[in-house]
């Protein structure tokens, strides 16, 4: 059995001259591979690695675009802000200022109303106290000719006794 168990682990091992061909057209095989395909393989893993790297040193410079994008933004808003806050303000200050004026402006008119009145009182004041005198001196004089029984017929008469008499009322409103 040693013979029979022998050849048949011959069966299985090939010969000496295949096994020396078959080493070198894997010799060749390899060479030709890593002559020609290898670069290639190489040259397409270099491509593809410089490819996904400049996608990520593109992706880090789009999130700090984004960053500074962020950032001016939020100068921005935080300035218009501040800005609105001042429009505010100055609108408040305008809207106090125009009130005032406003308030100052109908003081002004209502105090010329006043004094307009004021003097339109004292004008027809006037008149009435002229007409007054007048129509007094006119039934004093017809009162003092009726008391004396005669009238009197004299006109400087007549304007001395009615301006003593518009004296002594001239007085006695004064005395009041």
């Amino acid at each position: 059995m040693d013979m029979a168990e022998n050849n048949g682990v011959k069966l299985f091992l090939p010969e000496t001259y295949d096994i020396v061909w078959s080493l070198i057209i894997l010799i060749i095989l390899a060479a030709f591979f890593y002559k020609f395909f290898l670069p290639k393989f190489q040259s397409i893993f270099d491509e593809r690695t410089a490819k996904i790297e400049g996608g990520l040193a593109k992706a880090e410079q789009a999130q700090k675009d984004a960053e500074e994008a962020k950032k001016k933004y939020q100068a921005q808003l935080s300035t218009a802000r501040v800005e609105a806050s001042k429009i505010r303000d100055d609108a408040r200050a305008e809207a106090s200022h125009i009130i005032s004026d406003a308030r100052s402006r109908a003081e002004t008119e209502a105090a010329q109303i006043t004094a307009n009145a004021e003097r339109s009182l004292e004008s027809q004041q006037q008149k009435a106290m002229v007409s007054l005198k007048g129509e007094v001196g006119t039934i004093a004089t017809s009162l003092a000719g009726k008391i004396l029984q005669t009238q009197l017929q004299d006109s400087t008469v007549q304007s001395d006794m009615l301006d003593k008499m518009i004296a002594d009322l001239e007085q006695s409103e004064d005395n009041k």
